[in-house]
């Protein structure tokens, strides 16, 4: 079996250990990154795992990929993303089913586990300056914790073509390899802002041409029959309890999704699909 610690391949090797015979002892394995724990920009790279999520990182940006662990069942897959490591000189191991999911912390590794750097996030005003003028929407987070819910979050948003995800200055939330995974390249496509303290952002966004619609279980106006902005920021609450009910009452719209009331709500992600939907319906 192949150590993820052993020295790497480089320009196309793949080394491995011998089947028979005594081994060298073994070098210090990689160890799984906690990075959705850790507070923003504390961690500068990231370990990606899953196959879309990595092939989307390639895509948009391969300079940013450090190590390449993948099963050999993958190699048919990467051919481009590990001719790429040996013209580049960069470090990639074949290793065994165990070794990736220990390296991923999960089973759910699809084979291929990256370690690359993080996209740095953008500031409110930076982001702002760059958009193009017409419709525009963002999904600002309010309190959303959960990284599988983030991931999903994220794979509406780039399929709906939102602009980017908005996080206040207290949020903890971090883009995770679990919440990569979840987006299936959509992490890569919809850029983080990281703003201030959150009534610093309103002035600034509405200054764009934004409005903001808070999104309540009960009480706001249908999103289905809502006359919804062509420059719109979704506020989504946390998971349970859901927005502030006094930042909701600071925004222009209230928005809720009815139905038929067999369940309370839906949870934050699928609320997210639905909202943005019905705002690229309209635009």
């Amino acid at each position: 079996m192949a150590e993820p610690g052993s020295p790497w391949g480089r320009g196309g090797r793949r080394e491995r250990a011998p089947a028979d015979g005594p081994r060298r002892p073994a070098a210090k394995r990689p160890q799984p990154v906690d990075d959705a724990s850790q507070a923003p920009g504390a961690q500068r790279e990231l370990r990606l795992y899953g196959l879309n999520a990595v092939r989307a990182m390639f895509a948009r940006r391969p300079d940013a990929l450090r190590k390449l662990y993948l099963a050999e069942s993958r190699i048919p897959d990467l051919q481009p993303l590990l001719k790429w490591c040996a013209a580049h000189r960069i470090g990639y191991r074949v290793v065994a089913e165990d070794d990736l999911r220990r390296l991923a912390a999960s089973s759910h590794h699809e084979g291929v586990v990256a370690d690359v750097l993080r996209t740095p996030a953008l500031a409110l005003s930076d982001w702002l300056a760059s958009l193009d003028a017409g419709p525009q929407l963002a999904i600002w987070l309010d309190g959303v914790g959960n990284p599988h819910n983030y991931g999903a979050i994220l794979r509406s948003a780039a399929h709906f073509g939102a602009s980017a995800i908005l996080l206040p200055r207290h949020s903890t939330l971090a883009l995770s390899g679990a919440a990569a995974r979840v987006a299936e390249g959509g992490a890569e496509a919809v850029p983080e802002v990281r703003m201030g303290r959150p009534e610093d952002g309103l002035a600034p966004l509405r200054g764009a041409g934004f409005q903001l619609a808070g999104t309540v279980v009960a009480g706001g106006r249908s999103v289905f029959d809502a006359a919804l902005p062509e420059r719109l920021v979704l506020v989504l609450g946390a998971e349970g309890e859901g927005m502030d009910r006094d930042f909701a009452r600071t925004c222009e719209l209230e928005l809720s999704i009815p139905g038929t009331g067999a369940v309370e709500s839906l949870n934050v992600a699928a609320a997210s699909a639905v909202l943005m939907a019905a705002w690229r319906m309209r635009h």
